[in-house]
């Protein structure tokens, strides 16, 4: 994947200068070949850093930074020392994971014992006394083996922070009139460390011109001819998509700035079918599947969330419409007895045509029916062309989406499912959706708390990842879907 970022794990044991020095640093060794046999990589920074002397400290530092350290584990080996090891975290910058040793066997109790279990509490309480948040797994005790499975689930969480920290969101045109659910609160991306460049649907349209004749677009024509094989079912409008698809790339890398990463968020209906001359779904699936993810309608925390999907996952993902309802019909013949959901579990998911081709069974290019019915009623279609649609590929998935609400607090909601293997039956790119008590965390997560009608979809059960990434950020309202008989703040309780 294209525009995420390479997590480079280093590792630094800490010790408390009443313990044994030794212990943290056979455990450490022991932590890093459990690592390596699990096929993690990992810098294993020699210097351990001890209480009340800071130089442990500056000497640990240089030696991750020279070996290009961007995330970091703390392990205590032992108790831990606990200025020095905050102190680690603070200078340190990026992410930070704190883990601690469990006591291996019988024989270390009498005069061995490292009390990592009892040092891991005040790790915790001073990293909240100094302001500091870190990574901390569910339960972080764990002998080699299960401290190195903590790492290898804390390099995918890694990687979001580390995106973005370094992340622009570009935006073209207001969100389509009478579409307030694309609204977007500017202060809380800035509270993140993301930036953001607003710019016209005229700025768009000037630069799409000026690519007129580029000599690439026979080239980029060719790709698109071989992505959609049989599915290239309007060979005519892909001209026009493969200039816009080099327009918005030249934009990309004209306007990063200072940024490692972008995604956008652009406008795309109504006036871009007059006056572009097609729908730019295609376009915007391409660039997706690539790490430059596209949300459409100018939803920029659509961006925002696909683009932490994509580096959870390190695949691509999808933003759909929580869209309609199964009916009962093809839940009796296609899911009942055969899946584990109820009928008010299932859903569908869908878009026009900005899923990769590479989530669909058999993806074609198409033209956008809802919009033709408005724009050009009559005849084939032409400025209506260039959707991506078919069936969404069956697939475990996590629907996701972080928001800043109308008080302007980011907040989020997360859950798991799968797509079932059932024909949607329907035109765009759609499927059919099962999420566990999808009824109850419809009405009193994605109702009662007002998030919009778009849902980040990533194609992996991300979801323990997404929550505690949201955790280390600092979100402190996460919904998700509550198991039957743990009943939601605002749901009846007489039935």
């Amino acid at each position: 994947m294209l525009n995420i970022p390479k997590v480079k794990m280093g590792v630094v044991a800490v010790s408390r200068d009443c313990f044994p020095i030794a212990l943290s640093e056979s455990r450490r060794r022991a932590v890093v070949e459990a690592l390596r046999q699990k096929g993690g990589e990992i810098y294993e920074c020699p210097v351990i850093v001890e209480g009340g002397i800071d130089s442990n400290v500056i000497d640990a530092l240089n030696g991750i930074n020279r070996a290009g350290v961007n995330a970091l584990v703390v392990y205590l080996g032992n108790f831990g020392p606990e200025h020095p090891e905050v102190l680690l975290a603070k200078k340190f910058g990026g992410p930070v994971m704190f883990i601690a040793a469990a006591e291996e066997t019988i024989d270390v109790l009498s005069s061995n014992r490292g009390d990592a279990y009892c040092g891991m509490l005040n790790a915790g309480y001073n990293l909240k006394l100094h302001g500091v948040r870190a990574y901390i797994p569910e339960y972080p005790v764990g002998t080699a083996e299960e401290c190195a499975e903590m790492m290898l689930e804390f390099v995918p969480i890694a990687r979001a922070m580390l995106g973005l920290k370094e992340l622009k969101i570009i935006s073209f045109g207001p969100r389509p009139a009478d579409f307030y659910a694309c609204n977007a609160p500017i202060a809380p991306l800035f509270e993140l460390g993301v930036n953001i460049q607003e710019n016209s649907e005229l700025d768009l349209l000037v630069a799409y011109r000026k690519h007129e004749g580029d000599k690439r677009i026979p080239e980029k024509i060719r790709e698109m001819e071989k992505e959609l094989g049989e599915g290239n079912r309007m060979p005519g409008v892909l001209p026009r998509l493969a200039q816009y698809e080099l327009t918005l790339m030249d934009w990309i890398e004209a306007n990063r700035g200072s940024a490692k990463y972008v995604v956008m968020a652009n406008k795309c209906w109504p006036a871009f079918q007059t006056e572009f001359g097609f729908v730019p779904c295609y376009v915007n699936s391409r660039l997706t599947a690539m790490g430059y993810c596209v949300a459409c309608e100018v939803d920029i925390y659509g961006a925002l969330s696909e683009y932490i999907g994509t580096c959870l996952s390190g695949e691509p993902v999808t933003l759909l419409d929580i869209n309609n309802t199964v009916p009962a019909e093809m839940y009796e013949r296609s899911i009942a007895g055969k899946f584990p959901y109820r009928l008010n579990e299932t859903f569908m998911g869908f878009h026009c045509g900005n899923t990769p081709m590479c989530r669909l069974v058999k993806g074609e290019m198409r033209y956008q029916l809802i919009m033709k019915r408005s724009l050009e009623p009559e005849g084939e279609p032409d400025i209506t062309r260039g959707t991506l649609e078919g069936a969404i590929a069956p697939s475990e998935i996590t629907f996701y989406r972080l928001q800043g609400n109308k008080d302007g607090q980011l907040q989020a909601y997360v859950a798991e499912g799968e797509v079932l293997p059932v024909d949607p039956q329907s035109f765009g790119g759609i499927g059919v959706f099962a999420i566990p008590e999808m009824n109850r965390f419809y009405r009193h997560v994605l109702i009662q708390e007002g998030y919009p009608h778009h849902g980040a979809v990533a194609f992996r059960h991300v979801g323990k990842a997404f929550f505690a990434l949201m955790q280390v950020l600092g979100i402190q309202k996460v919904g998700f879907n509550q198991p039957a008989g743990m009943l939601y703040k605002t749901e009846n309780p007489f039935k």
